[in-house]
């Protein structure tokens, strides 16, 4: 009964959030003013601002007082019972995560709450305004001067709420209840092996825009035709109906004008020979304006193709071979969640030193700076919905939460040529409710992005009880478009001389590949190959694992496990773990393994083969 209520709740939330949360595109270009910086926050292991003696929420009470945390409320005479003050609190900087800020927090699971106070002067009295979150982890209530916004769920995809009709000048108070307790319901599950970073992990903005303004547009090449751009564009406003629109793409010489239906949305086509292919080697980027008689929006834009043929996967119609890393969201300059354009480029620069063109986002959405810069640097992208192990699958309010999810990731990077896949889960136990839950995922993604393909870290067994020979037993391999899944033989999995006594049975004709391998290493701890934790073992694990690999039919990339170490409260042993996932090739503090340089050499060879 319990279990039945929560997801009665959880629909709820989503029917709310759907209602008021139309996600806007491309923040990054549009006219903003940031709230990052200092917030005042409180700690509230009880909830004791959000629910009364009772259990019931103040902010579904008709006159909730003082003691919801949302009205920021202060004494005004001595007699006055208030029981918290934000301003009297200490800070926390946002975006980060608190656990890494506040040694009291370094475990910490459950509700903090954050206050920012702001003024605001808009531009043009007529225009509207929006608060824009880039992830919160991972429930949120959202509330403005005391007013409610609306709730998120999800720690990894942005979403807003209009303010408009709510701001004021002077004295605004932005106060947001944030939650990260894991829950079995939950996407992810209770069960990770990651940190649970809990916080306002990314940017906060304020978004101000015309009346009828353009919120969202699908601009990519046909996938059947590659000299035909096509996509939509989608206006929200009192005018968004029967409204002029011009897409334009100056270096090609286009200028499309289109008409809005009753909804505010238009679609459009248009051909041109002279299309300059984003690749890898020229990540050409063409700078688009969408023109409205009340708005101007500018993006970045990169065309290609990405298709699968047989067992090859074809990017502009040539095979590519996707020499790749794996990458948790870690900040590698200052440690806890990474959310920055130098935590990126940091990243994405010692991929490109070990010889990627490509990487693997694991195991949920990463922050937007990372993709945008792979459109630049021309590093093709994995991205990944956190369906990950044990997932709730008979739930129906568990799906749509991760169909919200995948949503929002899909809004958010349509328009990146760096994002080739979108992956719908990881290491999931094969059974027929998973199955259903999965294929369900499939097909909305599909519906909403056919242009890109779609896979799924799934699991290696034996083939027809073959201790030495492994393969690919699932139905959800039926369905994706690259057939990847992760092994540990070597570390899991025997010893890596194993490696040398396995082969391969891939019945599928599909692209195949090798999503995760890897082992552990303490960097600066060295030793006989045979002796665990040592960088010789790692050393030697790549050496015999790359060898299987290159037998392995059909294979067309690999993404390692992984670029860096992680921090994971799972891994407890002494002096060596201490915290922290050891199979990054480099560690924490930005010290190269052994590995390293066995895959950098490997990727080496692979290029000049290809």
């Amino acid at each position: 009964m319990k279990n039945l209520l929560f997801s009665f709740f959880l629909i709820f939330i989503f029917c709310q959030v759907n209602a008021q949360n139309d996600l806007i595109a491309n923040v990054y270009e549009r006219q903003t003013i940031s709230l990052n910086g200092n917030w005042k926050y409180i700690i509230d292991p009880y909830e004791n601002g959000y629910y009364n003696y009772r259990y019931q929420p103040f902010d579904q009470q008709e006159a909730p007082g003082a003691g919801a945390f949302f009205n920021n409320s202060k004494s005004q005479s001595p007699s006055d019972l208030v029981e918290y003050d934000f301003d009297q609190m200490d800070d926390i900087t946002v975006p980060g995560d608190w656990n890494s800020q506040k040694k009291e927090l370094q475990y910490y699971e459950g509700t903090v709450w954050y206050k920012k106070s702001f003024d605001h002067t808009s531009s043009n009295n007529k225009n509207r305004l929006f608060v824009y979150f880039e992830a919160v982890n991972y429930k949120s209530e959202v509330y403005l001067n005391g007013k409610k916004l609306g709730t998120h769920v999800g720690g990894f995809t942005p979403f807003n709420f209009e303010i408009t009709d709510i701001v004021k000048e002077k004295d605004n108070f932005l106060v947001v209840k944030v939650d990260n307790k894991r829950l079995k319901e939950g996407v992810p599950t209770l069960n990770t092996d990651w940190w649970n970073y809990g916080g306002i992990t990314r940017d906060v903005r304020l978004v101000e825009t015309s009346p009828t303004f353009i919120q969202d547009y699908f601009i990519q090449l046909n996938p059947e035709n590659n000299q035909k751009i096509e996509g939509f564009v989608a206006l929200n406003g009192a005018q968004k109906s029967d409204q002029k629109v011009t897409v334009t793409i100056p270096e090609l010489n286009i200028a499309k004008e289109i008409i809005t239906d009753a909804t505010g949305r238009a679609e459009f086509g248009v051909s041109s020979k002279n299309i300059k292919y984003w690749s890898i080697e020229n990540p050409f980027l063409y700078k688009v304006e969408i023109t409205t008689g009340e708005a101007t929006t500018t993006d970045q834009i990169g065309f290609r193709t990405i298709r699968t043929e047989g067992s090859k996967i074809l990017l502009n119609n040539k095979p590519v071979y996707l020499r790749g890393i794996s990458i948790h969201e870690e900040s590698p300059l200052r440690g806890g969640r990474g959310y920055s354009k130098a935590d990126a480029e940091k990243l994405l620069d010692w991929a490109q030193e070990l010889g990627c063109n490509y990487v693997r986002l694991a195991h949920y959405p990463h922050n937007e700076q990372m993709v945008r810069l792979a459109d630049q640097k021309g590093i093709l992208v994995w991205e990944e919905n956190p369906v990950y192990w044990t997932i709730s699958w008979e739930n129906e309010a568990t799906y749509d939460n991760a169909q919200n999810q995948l949503s929002e990731l899909i809004s958010r990077d349509k328009n990146r040529a760096s994002v080739i896949i979108w992956s719908m889960a990881n290491e999931t136990p094969n059974s027929t409710a998973r199955n259903t839950f999965l294929e369900k995922l499939a097909q909305f993604t599909r519906e909403k992005d056919s242009t890109r393909l779609i896979s799924a870290a799934l699991e290696q067994k034996n083939y027809q009880g073959s201790k030495t020979v492994r393969t690919i037993d699932d139905p959800f391999a039926d369905v994706v478009d690259i057939l990847s899944f992760n092994e540990y033989i070597g570390w899991y999995d025997g010893l890596p001389e194993k490696c040398e006594t396995i082969t391969w049975k891939i019945e599928q004709n599909k692209p195949v590949i090798i999503s995760e391998f890897g082992a552990g290493a303490k960097q600066g701890l060295h030793g006989n190959k045979n002796e665990r934790w040592t960088e010789e073992f790692q050393e030697d694990l790549y050496v015999k694992t790359l060898a299987m690999i290159d037998k392995v039919d059909k294979v067309q990339g690999i993404s390692p496990w992984i670029l860096v170490d992680f921090r994971s409260p799972r891994r407890v042993l002494p002096k060596i773990q201490e915290g922290w996932n050891r199979k990054g090739l480099i560690a924490e503090d930005g010290k190269k393994k052994k590995a390293f340089y066995i895959l950098q050499q490997f990727y080496k060879d692979k290029e000049m083969s290809q």
